[in-house]
């Protein structure tokens, strides 16, 4: 039985996890050492949970494991994603669903089509990757390579051609030369992600890595870190700009000062973009949704205000 669940988040979105633990063997990780293997929840639980959250007006899931891609292989033989978001999309209330984490070896291609053919699942995904460089992947136990990895964010823009990619990039890695380095801001520079987040490298006790000599200078790694989020933020400005004058459909998250704070199915909580509503000029409903014209736009945040569609035969 699974019993009522209090949620520490507002009370239009909760986050869901459906699997614990992981299988994958990377080496600056200690993840598997902390959680243990990879232990998938049941579809049919799931479903219960959110329908349950969704009684309790809850309108954005937001799914999350250590590793997205391999939920079902331990309990169904098979990677299992693509059936579970088809199942709760079924839940009456529920609007948005999200995908955060997600691994780039094997990941199931039939989840792209539920994306791009399920309204209800955002054209989002949070798929970290790491780095590009073979070398660099090769020692961190990726499974990948620059290549399987630039084939797989082309299917992914072919597949769902609006979709919002986050990732998340290590640099500093032990091994990572200046070139190596320059080899990663190129193809970052070509890839466009739309959110982006970057760490500087540090041992993990107990990991593969931590035996590596970490033979790049904490100065370098900061440097590194500066860089990678400056190409960041030019990359975010200009494809914000590109949202300038469209209509998007917004979750308002809460009203802050002067703003409402609200954010499109392109952003998750607490790290993408926000979109802030004059409040002083306009009135929009927290945990409702709203059709929000936007006006302007930073690197990181959208400006607003909304509309009302007019819809013809």
């Amino acid at each position: 039985l699974i019993g009522e669940r209090l949620t520490t988040t507002p009370t239009h979105y909760a986050y869901l996890k459906i699997a614990e633990g992981c299988d994958r063997p990377c080496s600056f990780c200690a993840i598997p050492l902390m959680r243990g293997k990879h232990v998938s929840t049941p579809i049919e639980n799931l479903v219960i949970e959110a329908t349950k959250l969704a009684k309790k007006g809850i309108k954005e899931l937001i799914l999350i494991a250590q590793d997205l891609t391999y939920y079902g292989l331990d309990i169904y033989k098979k990677r299992a994603l693509a059936d579970l978001l088809t199942a709760l999309a079924k839940i009456d209330g529920i609007e948005w669903i999200r995908l955060h984490y997600a691994f780039p070896t094997g990941f199931p291609l039939d989840v792209l089509e539920v994306i791009h053919n399920e309204p209800k699942v955002c054209n989002y995904l949070d798929i970290p990757l790491q780095h590009i460089n073979d070398d660099i992947l090769k020692s961190m136990r990726r499974g990948t390579s620059h290549e399987k990895t630039t084939n797989l964010i082309a299917e992914f823009r072919k597949s769902v051609p609006n979709m919002a990619i986050r990732t998340t990039l290590i640099v500093g890695y032990p091994g990572e030369t200046e070139a190596i380095f320059e080899e990663l801001k190129k193809w970052m520079a070509e890839m466009r992600f739309e959110r982006l987040g970057v760490f500087a490298y540090s041992h993990e006790e107990n990991t593969h890595a931590a035996s590596l000599k970490d033979n790049v200078s904490e100065k370098v790694k900061q440097k590194r870190v500066s860089d990678i989020m400056d190409l960041q933020s030019q990359i975010s400005f200009e494809l914000n700009q590109e949202k300038v004058g469209k209509v998007f459909k917004c979750i308002i998250d809460r009203k802050d000062g002067n703003y409402f704070i609200g954010r499109t199915e392109f952003d998750s909580p607490d790290v993408d973009n926000e979109v802030l509503i004059d409040a002083t000029e306009n009135y929009v409903q927290v945990g409702k949704f709203a059709n929000i014209k936007i006006t302007s736009a930073t690197e990181f945040d959208l400006y607003g205000e909304p509309v009302q569609l007019v819809v013809t035969n």
